[in-house]
């Protein structure tokens, strides 16, 4: 199956988080998009790697994507070596996506800088004819995606472009709340973490209005890039 865009993300939700609004609506445009979670988030003060499973399969059937996989790295302790970056070209050299989103540059949490270092590496090398990969039995053939985009996470990185995702917020904030072991519970009697703050479920909306208010939209989402964005003309921009 070739996809047009493939998510990865270092932990179950961080794609929902970073980047499904702009997945939602690639998908209602009749995009392949599919989904990679490195490690299941077992180490997470919350729930089970089990559990996370289950939200992870809700979130993916709320966005509509075509796929998700979860390469069960170690969370917490993976790194960006030749052993994780060959699983990861083994998934781009499957699906053979023009477009990567992968986690922020840089964030709270370590796993996600070493995410995002691991798949920009792994998409260069995939790219390399003497790079050799098998996936079934079969032999596969060398592919570099076009672009590799970066999501924002908690922190307020400044983005390079803002992807309008008016009228699909609601959507995101579904595919975000499938993750219901995770987020803001009052009745919860598990551990208080960063992210199990009323505030920080609020901030995923306000973060996308305020996006969204500095470029004449309701909802916004941004990203980082790794090189130019080139446009044929002047009147493609928003």
């Amino acid at each position: 199956m070739k996809l047009d865009i493939l998510a990865f993300g270092a932990h179950p939700d961080d794609v929902e988080l970073g980047a499904a609004g702009t997945i939602a609506k690639e998908v209602s445009l009749g995009k392949k998009v599919g989904i990679i979670d490195l490690t299941r988030g077992e180490l997470g003060s919350r729930g089970s790697a089990e559990i996370r499973d289950e939200e992870a399969r809700k979130g993916a059937e709320i966005l509509g994507v075509a796929v998700r996989e979860n390469l069960r790295f170690r969370d917490g302790f993976f790194v960006n070596d030749e052993a994780h970056q060959m699983e990861i070209i083994k998934m781009i050299r499957k699906y053979k996506p023009e477009i990567v989103l992968c986690n922020a540059i840089e964030d709270r949490h370590i796993d996600h800088s070493k995410g995002s270092n691991l798949v920009s590496d792994a998409c260069f090398l995939s790219g390399l004819i003497k790079i050799e990969t098998e996936l079934d039995g079969s032999q596969q053939e060398h592919w570099r995606p076009k672009q590799v985009y970066h999501y924002i996470q908690w922190k307020n990185i400044e983005p390079d472009f803002v992807v309008d995702i008016s009228g699909f917020m609601d959507k995101k904030m579904d595919s975000v709340l499938a993750y219901s072991s995770q987020f803001y519970d009052p009745n919860s009697k598990e551990p208080i973490t960063p992210i199990t703050s009323k505030n920080f479920l609020d901030s995923i909306k306000y973060r996308a209005e305020d996006l969204g208010r500095l470029v004449g939209v309701d909802f916004a989402e941004g990203f980082t890039t790794e090189r130019y964005l080139a446009i044929n003309s002047l009147s493609n921009l928003k």
